[in-house]
């Protein structure tokens, strides 16, 4: 980070309000307007003054600015409502001001507002430093030309953008997906202090924030790795399509096997004892097999103690294949993130003894009258934990 940066950042941290926007043609005189100075929008009114202005009436006070902690203006801050006009601007910089030049257009313009009378500008030239700006905010760039929250509410969600940020700064290619699923964790779990007590009180929630996190994770890896390749022109259409193909594979790629990995530590932080993609019969292989493929290939182990879990994302047209995956088991899970499901279908499941499992906010969005036989994650952990503590040591731990 270079040092205007990080000033602008403390600058907006410690101040009573701030705004960041991007310098126009029209602030710096280079559109033929007879404007002058920084435009300010009206949603920010509150930044110039404690009260907003009055149509028909105009209003004015003098204020310090200091630029870049280095040289102080005496400006206006100014509320234009006479006739038919409706504007804030910020003006009076001095003849030698180095931020109202045609160049100077595209740079983000940073005000702070430490007192009444005094405030702290900042103006960021260079595409790093806007875009550090703008991702140590959570600011997309369209979400410009508004206050900045400083309220604290999005602290931890800065810290997550900052981390995955430093997660990617040293990739050079993709990592493998299960790579991908631990990073965002790691970055989650640090900007939130997530504990290992947490993932037992509250799994449903922290799984689907792991898997929101690696989302954004994931797309600000692409907008990396892809950045130089869609910098410049195809040679071909066939190279596009490969291009394209090529990014839509490893999104699927990505996305199927995310779940399972979150679902994974999510079992293995509550001390679940499970196995993922145990061969059962006609080779096919299960997501998740509580307690093992040991207990489920001996005979002699009784089958209700075996418990099936499929995982799939979405389910509407692919819930039917769980059911063929383990011929021991007669009453299988399906975890799952749809939202809402037929109840045709949701009877279908019910008469084939599959039972969903959706995270618990969720289920108020299936039929009322089919919500009672659909689990949380939190309550079939529950239920995998009283089954394990009737499974004999053996059995649990076989290579012991």
């Amino acid at each position: 980070m270079s040092e205007i940066l990080n000033l602008a950042i403390q600058g907006v941290q410690q101040s009573q309000k701030a705004l960041c926007r991007f310098i126009t043609g029209n602030d710096a005189g280079t559109t033929g307007s007879h404007q002058s100075g920084f435009y300010i929008p009206q949603c920010a009114a509150t930044l110039l003054f404690e009260q907003p202005g009055k149509k028909g009436e105009n209003k004015e006070k003098i204020v310090k600015i200091k630029w870049q902690n280095d040289f102080f203006t005496e400006s206006h801050m100014k509320y234009y409502g006479k006739n038919t006009r409706n504007e804030y601007r910020i003006t009076h910089f001095g003849r030698n001001f180095p931020f109202l030049r045609d160049e100077n257009v595209g740079d983000l313009l940073i005000i702070c507002k430490s007192t009444e009378e005094d405030y702290q500008g900042f103006v960021l030239g260079s595409d790093e430093d806007i875009e550090a700006f703008l991702t140590y905010f959570n600011l997309s760039p369209d979400e410009t030309n508004r206050l900045i929250d400083i309220n604290g509410e999005e602290t931890s969600e800065i810290r997550v953008r900052l981390l995955i940020k430093q997660f990617i700064s040293d990739l050079t290619s993709f990592p493998e997906t299960r790579q991908m699923a631990a990073g965002a964790q790691e970055c989650y779990n640090k900007a939130y202090n997530i504990a290992t007590q947490d993932l037992n009180n509250n799994p449903d929630d922290i799984l689907l924030k792991w898997i929101d996190t690696e989302y954004t994770l994931f797309k600000c890896l692409e907008e990396k790795l892809y950045k130089n390749i869609l910098s410049h022109p195809f040679p071909s259409i066939d190279s596009f399509i490969q291009t394209a193909n090529e990014v839509l594979n490893r999104r699927k790629s990505r996305a199927g096997k995310s779940l399972e990995h979150h679902l994974a530590n999510i079992f293995s932080q509550n001390r679940l004892i499970f196995e993922e993609q145990v061969v059962t019969e006609d080779n096919k292989k299960l997501d998740f097999l509580f307690p093992n493929g040991v207990c489920y290939h001996d005979f002699l182990f009784p089958a209700e103690m075996i418990t099936v879990l499929g995982a799939k994302t979405t389910c509407k047209d692919r819930w039917r294949q769980v059911l063929t995956e383990a011929n021991r088991v007669k009453h299988k899970y399906l975890f799952t993130l749809q939202q809402g499901i037929s109840r045709n279908q949701l009877k279908e499941m019910q008469d084939s003894q599959l039972t969903l499992v959706v995270p618990r906010k969720y289920i108020t969005s299936f039929p009322r009258e089919y919500r009672k036989n659909i689990k949380s994650l939190f309550d079939f952990i529950q239920l995998i934990q009283k089954r394990q503590e009737q499974i004999p040591h053996r059995y649990l731990f076989p290579s012991k």
